[in-house]
């Protein structure tokens, strides 16, 4: 079936494709008479306005773009629904990148995004180089962070305090008997890892302990397949007393591995994980986690977004930073 056009709606109307035109994106210039006949007939007819083109003549689009660092993560989902929510409320669209951690794929995403005209980008940056995310600014495209925190005051983030849940975690894993700790963690140049195991030093050195007696078992990634693998190390190098994960999925590894060595939980290892996400409450022993609020992380930093974007004369840069909750279930009872 063919397109339906701008000339065959304003036929279908009795009006010009310029009145048509003006429907579409100045309303406000058509008689209200008018703009409900040439309405109806849009409805009646299936047309669809061609984005492209109109996207050349606004020199924006009405996307936005969300770059994440691990879209397998159900964090980053959470944190996506709330992004979405906020630009389907205002007739917007979302393009969805995925750097998997990786510096040169982020690159590429955002480049793709800049040439789709974006109105603005949401980011979780792969690294702490901010050249990338300027790039974007010299093109006019706004640039929020997104979990994670800004360094300089012409920029807004929406971010959560890892240093204070990591050792919110690890005080928790010692009030409860616990002296011999593990920390098991993604990459360390992922700045959420490398915050959260500071945090973890902090703790442990409020209570007495030498911050270097934490075992450090790196991951590759931070996934349960992973978090399995380091159980196994832990197996057989000696098992502590607690176990740190810097997110849920390799926790729920480490609890898969252990249960399966006939590890008990929290009776010979206690257990705490991070984020908090669905699956941490339903596993087999229910994860103690800290929560996040990833669905507002998402939502406000939208609204910060947005708002940037239509208000660039007014728009005030704030650096939002929430408090992690300790959520504390069977696995460190």
């Amino acid at each position: 079936m063919a397109m339906v056009s701008i000339k065959d709606v304003a036929a279908r109307a009795g009006v010009s494709p310029g009145t048509v035109s003006n429907v579409l994106n100045r309303p406000d210039k058509v008689a209200p008479a008018t703009r409900e006949r040439v309405e109806a007939a849009i409805d009646e007819m299936g047309f669809v306005r061609h984005g492209s083109a109109s996207t050349l003549r606004a020199g924006h689009s009405r996307t936005i773009g969300l770059s994440v660092i691990d879209i397998g993560n159900p964090f980053f989902t959470e944190v996506a629904a709330g992004v979405e929510d906020v630009v389907s409320e205002l007739g917007y669209a979302v393009i969805l990148g995925n750097s998997a951690g990786s510096p040169d794929k982020e690159d590429r995403n955002l480049r793709v995004l800049a040439e789709h005209r974006v109105r603005g980008v949401l980011i979780t940056p792969s690294g702490e180089d901010p050249s990338r995310i300027d790039r974007l600014r010299e093109h006019g495209i706004s640039v929020v962070l997104v979990d994670h925190p800004a360094h300089r005051p012409d920029q807004c983030a929406v971010a959560v305090d890892d240093v204070a849940g990591g050792r919110a975690a690890v005080a928790h894993l010692l009030a409860k008997g616990a002296r011999s700790l593990a920390y098991v963690t993604g990459p360390l140049t992922i700045r959420q890892c490398v915050e959260r195991r500071e945090g973890a030093k902090v703790a442990m050195r409020a209570a007495g302990l030498a911050p270097e007696d934490l075992k450090v078992v790196e991951t590759a990634t931070m996934t349960a397949r992973a978090g399995e693998k380091a159980a196994a190390d832990l197996v057989a190098d000696g098992l502590p007393e607690a176990v740190f994960c810097a997110n849920d999925l390799l926790a729920l590894g480490v609890l898969r591995a252990l249960l399966r060595s006939g590890v008990r939980v929290p009776d010979d290892v206690a257990l705490m994980g991070y984020d908090d996400i669905d699956f941490a409450a339903a596993s087999a022993v229910s994860l103690s986690s800290m929560r996040q609020p990833t669905y507002q992380l998402g939502r406000i930093a939208t609204e910060l977004l947005l708002d940037e974007c239509d208000n660039p004369d007014t728009h005030a840069h704030q650096h939002i930073m929430f408090q992690p909750e300790l959520v504390a279930r069977e696995s460190t009872q």
